[in-house]
């Protein structure tokens, strides 16, 4: 068997050897035709892939979308109900991002429920209200809203806010007869043929689109008058003569009208009616009557001046101007003295004590700090109302003192430089309406109180503070009573040592002595510098009022919010008016007592001028 291999196998090679010659020797003619070709060069294979790169370069892939989705179309279909519009808002959004895209609820509408087709999905709230949408394609989301109406002179009107589509549409269904209906921000396009038809409007880009209706003006002139007025009353108490100042809202609910009637009370002389609709107006016992230059169907306004006959002083029975004809009738009545006096008492009926800036013009702008305020009710024209007034008129020969008997201070500083001061003056008076007193440099007030009673003071045009103050009896003594305030003063941190510069408040009166209880931190050594105060032992207040700061004297009490009843007729600070600061009424706020206590007293501080105490600190070794 062996054998016949090796037979196979050697004529196998005699039989390749003839092939393998022809091979070598076409090899050879052909080298000698062909130039040979030049060698190898080996490189990395990266190099060889970036040249391969720059030799044939791949398609560059597409750009992303510039938004992740964007609105196409939004429709709305509402009908006006009640107080509201409710109905479906129809969002077509174009996805164009794969994964996750937020689209955005429409802004200002109360949304309830958002679909796609019949399937809910939810709306999430933050950091404002949108859907999450996880396809791309074209998805059409269906959303539950709520839009609110405002009424507004016998107008009613829906505002849609501006969309982001580039249609919006607005189809509302109005369940009334006889209106008209005009639309601002877009154009009104189909008009209902019936009473329960659908009123479509299409806005413009980027505005909101709001639709508003009222009855047309023949319907408008059957239907009976219904209509609402306010009226806001100033009225100016002179010693010689007296000023009252009215302004006349009113606003036409249903039907028109050429002429409203005013009642004017008894005592008063109307000398000028104005307004853009007035042609003329005509007096008639305890009336006025206003006529229009058109029927007016919506909201007007006018004006009316005149003169009231009023004693000086004592009770006074102020004239309130009234719309008796009106369905409801609101507003309010301001009074001043002019001169020297105030309002020692009033007696208000169906009127409502308040700020006089919450009255609006004609009472806006004045900074009388004497003057009242009430607000009517909202009732009937022929609710009752009345309102009188005690009238006190002061005289030269009723003046006689308002001075500081005793100022004292109690002052606790840190090493950071803040510093915590009550001060705390005995007052005797009965000539001053407040006292006017300036806070330090980046002082801020916590409290204030006058004679224990916190209050909410007032401040006039530069800034100082006002307190109302108790007067004393004509010929009489003033009891001293007790002014306090407490504030928190920031200055520049304590180093190892240094000068300080303690500045108290300005006040408007001259004090006869002062006293100052400066607490410390125990860590540090104080030691004043010479000056307006000296360093004395303490033996307490010298007036019986510091003494005992929380008792009230005997006298007739404050009204807490009275800043505006005072009159300051010879006070500088006075002259420049007052205003009521916002904010709480101030508490009552206990003074720490702890750390080093040193004492200075002075005497004979003059007005206007602000106490200061110096001194130098330097900080204990054994700390």
């Amino acid at each position: 068997m062996a054998r016949d291999v090796r037979r196979l196998l050697r004529t196998q090679v005699h039989c390749l050897i003839p092939t393998l010659a022809l091979v070598l020797g076409a090899a050879a003619t052909g080298s000698a035709q062909q130039p040979r070709p030049d060698g190898w060069v080996v490189i990395p294979v990266e190099e060889y892939r970036a040249l391969r790169a720059r030799a044939f370069p791949a398609a560059r892939p597409p750009a992303p979308p510039p938004v992740d989705a964007a609105i196409t179309r939004v429709e709305y279909e509402l009908r006006a109900n009640g107080g509201t519009a409710t109905g479906e808002a129809r969002v077509t959004v174009d996805v164009l991002k794969e994964g996750w895209v937020r689209v955005e609820v429409p802004a200002g509408l109360l949304v309830r429920a958002a679909r796609i087709d019949t399937r809910a999905i939810p709306i999430v709230q933050t950091p404002t209200p949108h859907v999450l949408l996880s396809k791309p394609g074209r998805v059409l989301i269906t959303l539950d809203v709520v839009a609110p109406l405002s009424v507004a002179g016998g107008v009613e009107s829906v505002t849609i806010p501006a969309s982001r589509g580039a249609v919006s549409r607005v189809a509302i269904v109005v369940p009334r007869a006889g209106i008209a209906v005009s639309a601002a921000g877009g154009v009104l396009t189909d008009r209902a043929a019936q009473p329960d038809g659908r009123w479509v409007a299409f806005g413009r880009a980027g505005q909101p689109l709001t639709l508003s209706w009222k009855r047309r003006s023949d319907e408008r002139a059957t239907a009976p008058l219904k209509w609402r007025g306010d009226v806001t009353t100033l009225v100016g108490l002179g010693e010689d003569a007296s000023s009252v100042s009215s302004a006349v809202n009113v606003d036409v609910t249903q039907g028109t009208a050429s002429s409203f009637d005013v009642v004017i009370p008894a005592g008063v002389s109307v000398n000028q009616v104005a307004g853009p609709l007035v042609a003329d107006w005509d007096i008639s016992p305890g009336g006025l009557r206003v006529n229009f230059l058109e029927a007016v169907d919506a909201r007007t306004a006018f004006t009316l001046t005149g003169e009231l006959r009023a004693p000086r002083d004592g009770t006074v029975s102020l004239p309130l101007v009234r719309l008796r004809a009106a369905e409801r009738e609101t507003g309010g009545v301001a009074v001043e003295v002019l001169g020297a006096g105030e309002i020692a008492g009033r007696e208000p009926r169906g009127l409502d004590a308040a700020d006089p800036a919450d009255l609006g013009a004609p009472v806006r702008g004045r900074e009388s700090p004497s003057m009242l305020a009430f607000t009517y009710r909202a009732q009937p024209g022929s609710a009752p109302r009345a309102l009188s007034v005690q009238v006190a008129r002061y005289t030269p020969q009723a003046v006689l003192i308002a001075s500081i008997e005793e100022a004292r201070y109690d002052v606790l500083i840190d090493e950071e430089g803040k510093a915590l001061v009550r001060a705390r003056y005995a007052v005797r008076n009965n000539q001053r309406a407040f006292l006017a007193v300036r806070l330090p440099q980046d002082a801020t007030l916590w409290s204030a109180a006058v004679a224990g009673r916190p209050l909410r003071p007032g401040v006039d045009q530069n800034g100082a503070i006002l307190l109302t103050l108790e007067k004393g009896r004509a010929g009489e003594e003033a009891p001293a009573f007790a002014v306090e305030l407490t504030y928190l003063q920031r200055g520049a941190v304590w180093t190892d040592k240094g000068r300080e510069q303690l500045t108290l408040p300005t006040v408007d009166l001259p004090a006869a002595r002062s006293g100052v209880v400066l607490r410390h931190s125990p860590r540090f050594e104080i030691t004043p510098v010479p000056g307006a105060f000296r360093i004395e032992s303490d033996t307490g207040p010298f007036t019986a009022a510091l003494r005992n700061p929380v008792a009230a004297p005997a006298t007739a009490p404050i009204d807490t919010l009275s800043a505006r009843e005072a009159v300051a007729a010879d006070s500088p600070a006075g002259a420049a008016g007052g205003r009521i600061l916002a904010g709480p009424v101030p508490v009552h706020v206990p003074f720490p007592e702890f750390g080093q206590i040193v004492f200075l007293a002075s005497e004979l501080t003059a007005e206007l001028q602000a106490p200061i105490v110096e001194f130098t600190y330097k900080r204990e070794n054994r700390w």
